[in-house]
């Protein structure tokens, strides 16, 4: 399995299993199929109501808690340090008294009270490392600047699509590591059929979809497929038998269109669609 290092010496497993918009019904078979496929890193969230289902996936799958990355969100209406605190209390229960990346969902709300909150989690060992998600540059250096233990992680929407060089060149400056939410960009501008990326594809025998993560992972990046589907799974972690070229790399830098194609981050639309729901 190709790890990063985070800051703090943890080690991330560079390929995750996403788990946002799997019904709870399904969460547990999925997680114990990508387990069987390979893959250690789970992502999940509070706000993705499936924790629970995560939890006993672990508890079912035969592995050490230890040998499998799980990161999990302090989402929005948990924000502030008193809130933050009993819903990482939760979620430690659900996901079996351990948190290997912890990350505030949102920049938005009291999101200092929440960082201060897992803090006191990562300096009891409970948590083994802290992030954020969705922060744009200015937010990720405000959280960076005002606290002694930097987000070791920003996790973004990042495609081909929307390519990201100056958060890149922000989260490292602060010695941080970008994870990909999103990395397919739901399918949207045609990526699985995009010519540039079936051209590439076809020169090592793989998919678009398969050269989109080949392309993060030698960027650098830690990336999130998510399926429903064990056959995908399996071409989603069938990506360690290839590597692309400086020319690829550049074709693919080509896509770029600079703008997100899902929401933008730097509204509260987020809050305002969930605003006084309790998760």
């Amino acid at each position: 399995m190709q790890t990063l290092t985070l800051r703090n010496g943890v080690e991330i497993p560079q390929i995750g299993f996403g788990v946002f918009q799997i019904p709870e019904a399904d969460t547990e078979r999925c997680v114990l199929d990508a387990l069987e496929v390979g893959y250690r890193h789970i992502d999940t969230a509070q706000a993705y109501h499936n924790e629970k289902q995560v939890g006993e996936a672990l508890k079912h799958s035969g592995l050490k808690r230890e040998d499998v990355f799980v990161t999990t969100k302090v989402w929005l209406s948990n924000a502030g340090e008193k809130k933050a605190s009993e819903s990482i209390e939760r979620s430690l229960e659900l996901l079996g008294d351990r948190i290997d990346l912890l990350l505030i969902h949102q920049p938005f709300s009291d999101y200092y009270g929440t960082y201060r909150a897992m803090l006191k989690f990562y300096e009891q060992g409970l948590v083994r490392a802290v992030g954020v998600s969705n922060f744009y540059p200015g937010r990720y250096a405000d959280i960076a600047d005002n606290f002694d233990v930097a987000p070791m992680v920003n996790q973004i929407e990042l495609h081909p699509f929307y390519q990201r060089e100056n958060d890149l060149a922000n989260v490292e400056k602060h010695g941080g590591v970008v994870e990909s939410w999103g990395p397919f960009a739901e399918g949207r501008n045609g990526l699985f059929t995009n010519p540039v990326l079936t051209s590439i594809g076809n020169k090592y025998g793989k998919s678009a979809a398969q050269v989109t993560l080949r392309w993060m992972l030698q960027r650098g990046i830690v990336v999130l497929p998510k399926s429903v589907h064990r056959e995908r799974m399996e071409q989603n972690f069938d990506i360690f038998d290839f590597a692309l070229s400086d020319e690829d790399m550049r074709q693919i830098a080509t896509l770029d269109g600079g703008k997100p194609l899902f929401m933008d981050h730097r509204t509260a639309q987020v809050a305002d669609m969930f605003n006084g729901k309790q998760w």
